[in-house]
C-alpha cells in the first residue's frame, strides 16, 4: 500500500502547476495521470489547435513560457512546454496510472491519511487530495433518434484530428462553441465539399484580437467591472469587429459572457467563412436519416459525416465518493483553489474565466499551495 502526503489527480496544466507550487511552498506531491507521457492529452487534440490566450498569460506557476515561442502557441508547442515544466521542477509523476475512485479513509486521526485513492496499481493513502482532472473528463454524446441508421461517419469532436480526413465530403458539425467553430473552419480550409453547423443556443462571438490587442487583455480588464457593464463593452467590441450576422443565419446571442459566466466563441476564421458562404447554419437535429439528418424545421439534408461538438462532462460524480462536494452540473461545489467542505480535499482547474483558463491556474495553484502548506 502506497502512502503519500498529497495526491494530485491529473497531470495536465492544473495538476502540474499545483504540484510545482506545492514544491515551491515546501510540500511534496505525487501526480497520478492515466496518460503515458506529459502533454499526451494535448497532442491528441485536433491539429489546428492554438491557444486562444497569449504566451505571457498562459504559463503555469513560477515558470514563464520562453520568448522563442509565438504569441499564440500551437498544440504541440504547449505540450512541449508542459514537458519542460515537469523536468524543470522534477515533479513526481506516476504515469499510466488510472484512478478509479477517491474516497475518505476509514481512519483519519493524528495526521493519518484522510483519503484512499483507488488506482490501477493499487490503493494509495493520502493526507490531502487535489482533483485536477479538468472539465473534459468524458465526451457528451446526445441521444439523437435513429443515429444507428446513419450510414455515414458519426464521431464526437474528441476523435477529430484534421479536416483533411473529410476533404470532398459533406459535413455537419453539431454544436457551436469554440470547438465547433474551429472544426467547421478547419473543414473548410481542408477542402470539405460543404460544411454546415447545427446550432441550438446562439453564443456571443468576439475576435481573438481587436485593434491589434488580444481579446484576453480586454477580458482581464473587464473582469474588474460589474458584469452588465462588461457585457455592454464586449458587445460594442463585437459589433465593430464582427458586425451583424443575422443575414448569415446567426441571430442575437442568447446569453452574455460576463453575466452568464461563460466563454464566448473566440473567432479565428469562423466568421470570415460564414460570411463567404463556406459555412452554413442549420437548426437543431430532429433525427438521423440513412444518408443525413432531418432538422427541427422539417427539412432534410444529406451528409457524409456528422461531428458532434457537444462538449464534455467532468466525470467527478463517478470519480469521487465524497458526498456534497460536486454539484448537479458535475462541477465542484467550491471555486478551484479554495477549501472544500471535506477537509483535505481540493479542486484545481475548473474555471469559466474571461481572464484565461491557464491564467487562472497559475494564480489559483499558488494560492492553493499556500493554503495547504499552512494547514500543517
Amino acid at each position: 500500500m502506497q502512502s503519500v502526503d498529497i495526491a494530485v489527480i491529473g497531470g495536465g496544466p492544473a495538476g502540474l502547476s499545483t504540484a510545482a507550487a506545492l514544491k515551491h511552498a515546501g510540500r511534496n506531491a505525487r501526480i497520478f495521470d492515466r496518460e503515458d507521457r506529459i502533454g499526451a492529452s494535448w497532442l491528441r487534440r485536433y491539429d489546428r489547435l492554438h491557444l486562444h490566450t497569449i504566451r505571457a498569460f498562459s504559463h503555469l506557476a513560477y515558470m514563464p513560457i520562453p520568448r522563442r515561442y509565438p504569441r499564440y502557441l500551437t498544440r504541440d508547442m504547449y505540450a512541449e512546454y508542459l514537458q519542460a515544466y515537469q523536468r524543470n521542477f522534477q515533479l513526481d509523476v506516476a504515469l499510466g496510472t488510472c484512478i478509479d475512485r477517491v474516497r475518505p479513509a476509514a481512519i483519519s486521526n493524528n495526521g493519518a491519511p484522510r483519503f484512499v485513492v483507488e488506482t490501477s496499481d493499487g490503493d494509495v493513502y493520502a493526507r490531502s487530495v487535489v482533483i485536477a482532472t479538468g472539465e473534459y473528463g468524458r465526451p457528451v454524446i446526445p441521444a439523437i433518434p435513429q443515429s444507428d441508421t446513419f450510414t455515414g461517419t458519426l464521431v464526437h469532436s474528441a476523435r477529430y484530428r484534421s479536416g483533411s480526413e473529410y476533404a470532398g465530403k459533406r459535413v455537419l458539425v453539431v454544436g457551436l462553441g469554440n470547438t465547433g467553430a474551429e472544426i467547421a473552419t478547419d473543414l473548410v480550409e481542408q477542402g470539405a465539399s460543404s460544411v454546415a453547423v447545427s446550432v441550438r443556443a446562439v453564443p456571443p462571438i468576439v475576435p481573438r484580437d481587436f485593434l491589434l490587442t488580444p481579446v484576453q487583455l480586454f477580458g482581464i480588464a473587464l473582469s474588474r467591472v460589474p458584469p452588465r457593464v462588461a457585457d455592454r463593452i464586449g458587445a460594442a467590441i463585437a459589433r465593430v469587429a464582427i458586425g451583424d450576422l443575422h443575414r448569415y443565419g446567426i441571430s442575437s446571442a442568447q446569453w452574455l459572457p460576463f453575466s452568464a459566466k461563460r466563454i464566448p466563441i473566440i473567432d479565428v476564421g469562423f466568421v470570415m467563412n460564414l460570411k463567404s458562404g463556406a459555412i452554413a447554419v442549420r437548426p437543431l437535429i430532429e433525427r438521423f436519416t440513412a444518408d443525413g439528418v432531418r432538422f427541427a424545421d422539417g427539412s432534410e439534408e444529406p451528409f457524409d459525416a456528422v461531428i458532434l461538438a457537444t462538449g464534455y462532462d467532468t466525470g467527478l460524480h463517478d470519480l469521487l465518493d465524497v458526498p456534497g462536494v460536486v454539484k448537479s452540473d458535475g462541477f465542484p461545489s467550491v471555486p478551484s483553489g479554495t477549501r472544500c467542505s471535506h477537509p483535505g480535499l481540493y479542486f484545481m482547474g475548473f474555471f469559466h474565466s474571461h481572464r484565461g483558463h491557464l491564467f487562472e491556474i497559475a494564480l489559483s495553484s499558488r494560492r492553493l499551495a499556500r493554503t495547504i502548506a499552512n494547514s500543517g
